[in-house]
């Protein structure tokens, strides 16, 4: 069968509804030292499963496919025309983050590749691999490496046309692909994220090598209310304010996200902006399971989410919060026990 180009891959990428395509090698990135030492200093806190064997693979995606020559490297913008969190105060609402507004980007950027590698299948044999998000693939660093934005100083893949509300994916594969040119960086000296973040978690980095700033996640709120499983740090809970899943201030007050466009797409429209924080500390365990089944919010658990919603009704002042929170006062759940009696002490 004839040889692919790399133009005619990225082609067929944005005939599949992709934004942005980009071709880069196999070859390890230079950002895996960098990641090891990051692990080294504990910023990953409790999130074991970047640890380990997966730590290791992740500094070569051939240990995800053998074969592997180029990584084909895709973005999916989910931005949507509606205020953000910086621009938007209504203490009876939660925050939810904005890539989980719609459905679970996992399925829907999966069906999108799926779609893409058919498609280039017909024309040429390969092997492949896809990968979104939760493979061990050091993916912000591919697709720097293929041109579709530089890793910023709020450490997201910025793009100078269409910002970081990008989701990202990538197709390993065992054809050889003319590689694209790493996007330059653009942050210059900006430090609006910097400063911005109520928690300071973006932390300079002690190395002369790799990034001027790295994430910190034990000070993020994005891990507290998503990925850590037990109680959020009292000392930091104020700091939370409404946000009951996910964080959005670094890519919100960041300035290549103030003019560009938004996505049509259905998937991503805007089902859980802002929604009531009363209905959510109300729903049943059942409710909860249904009601984010094809959606990333799942991933906080329900006592998590409950967890969430309780410190969110404690830093509103909102005394209306009083009732539904000493029902969660009485939860069997002492996660969510310990958190509605908080937020009492907060009311009170």
């Amino acid at each position: 069968m004839p040889a692919m180009t790399s133009a005619e891959v990225k082609q067929a990428a944005r005939a599949c509804g992709f934004d942005l395509a980009g071709i880069s090698s196999a070859d390890p990135p230079v950002e895996a030292d960098a990641f090891a030492r990051w692990l080294a200093r504990g910023y990953a806190g409790e999130m074991g499963y970047l640890y380990g064997r997966r730590a290791a693979m992740r500094a070569d995606v051939r240990t995800l496919l053998a074969s592997a020559r180029s990584v084909i490297s895709l973005g999916l913008l989910y931005n949507t025309p509606l205020p953000y969190s910086t621009e938007w105060d209504d203490p009876e609402r939660g925050w939810i983050s904005r890539y989980a507004w719609g459905e679970d980007y996992h399925e829907v950027m999966r069906k999108k590749m799926e779609e893409l590698v058919r498609g280039l299948l017909a024309a040429t044999s390969f092997d492949w691999k896809i990968c979104v998000d939760t493979s061990a693939i050091l993916e912000r660093a591919y697709a720097q490496r293929a041109g579709l934005g530089w890793i910023g100083h709020n450490t997201c893949l910025i793009n100078q046309q269409i910002g970081s509300w990008v989701f990202l994916g990538e197709v390993l594969t065992s054809l050889q692909l003319e590689p694209d040119s790493p996007a330059p960086f653009r942050c210059g000296t900006c430090r609006r994220c910097i400063e911005a973040c109520p928690t300071q978690a973006l932390v300079s980095n002690p190395d002369s090598e790799g990034p001027a700033y790295e994430l910190d996640a034990r000070l993020c709120i994005s891990y507290w209310n998503i990925e850590l499983r037990g109680a959020i740090p009292e000392e930091h809970r104020e700091q939370m304010g409404g946000q009951v899943f996910g964080c959005d201030i670094c890519q919100d007050v960041c300035p290549w996200n103030r003019r560009n466009r938004t996505t049509g797409d259905p998937a991503f429209s805007p089902e859980w902006y802002g929604p009531p924080l009363e209905k959510l500390a109300s729903i049943t365990e059942q409710e909860f399971t249904e009601m984010f089944r094809h959606s990333p919010i799942r991933r906080t658990r329900y006592s998590g989410f409950l967890r969430n919603v309780a410190v969110a009704m404690g830093n509103s002042g909102e005394q209306r919060f009083r009732a539904p929170l000493q029902r969660l006062a009485a939860s069997a759940d002492s996660l969510v026990r310990e958190h509605a009696l908080w937020a009492l002490h907060q009311l009170a």
